[in-house]
């Protein structure tokens, strides 16, 4: 099942309770093979998923950036690290920095992104379900599942296989 959109953060929610005590099981004894599974669901996945048809991840959510990302991107800019700090990010109560405003700053009409070549770590690596040690990132993942559509369908799949 492709959940639409609108139906997400319902869907989510409601599977909630199940996905967490589904992940609590998971940590206790992952499976030695599940970095496999992972990788292997997550290509499923995006076989089939258009990113850009999509975005909820950049119109609700901000990534986090890294110093190394805040240089790589001030540089594409031509800009010192400080100027693009004060032009578009602020620090959040986990003393991260984080986008100023939501949507993405970079997110152009289209769904794509102004800055893809050198957008940041956490971009690039979202939604995060073909990370090695998936188990450790439970949590995040919990959040995901009501932002991303192919997150929801990774840890749907990932329900069955792993009983």
């Amino acid at each position: 099942m492709k959940p639409q959109l609108n139906e997400l953060v319902k869907l989510a929610k409601d599977k909630h309770n199940e996905t967490k005590k589904f992940f609590d099981k998971l940590k206790k004894k992952p499976p030695k093979n599940l970095d496999y599974i992972m990788q292997d669901l997550h290509e499923a996945e995006f076989k089939k998923t258009d990113c850009l048809q999509c975005a909820n991840c950049c119109k609700t959510t901000g990534p986090l950036f890294t110093t190394a990302d805040i240089e790589r991107i001030s540089k594409y800019f031509k800009q010192k690290p400080q100027q693009f700090i004060d032009n578009y990010l602020r620090i959040d109560e986990e003393n991260d920095y984080v986008l100023q405003n939501l949507p993405c700053t970079f997110l152009d009409t289209d769904n794509t992104c102004f800055i893809y070549d050198v957008r940041p770590k956490a971009c690039r690596e979202f939604p995060h379900t073909d990370r090695k040690k998936f188990q450790q990132i439970s949590n995040l993942t919990l959040k995901n599942v009501a932002i991303c559509p192919a997150a929801y369908n990774i840890v749907e799949e990932m329900k069955k296989k792993l009983p």
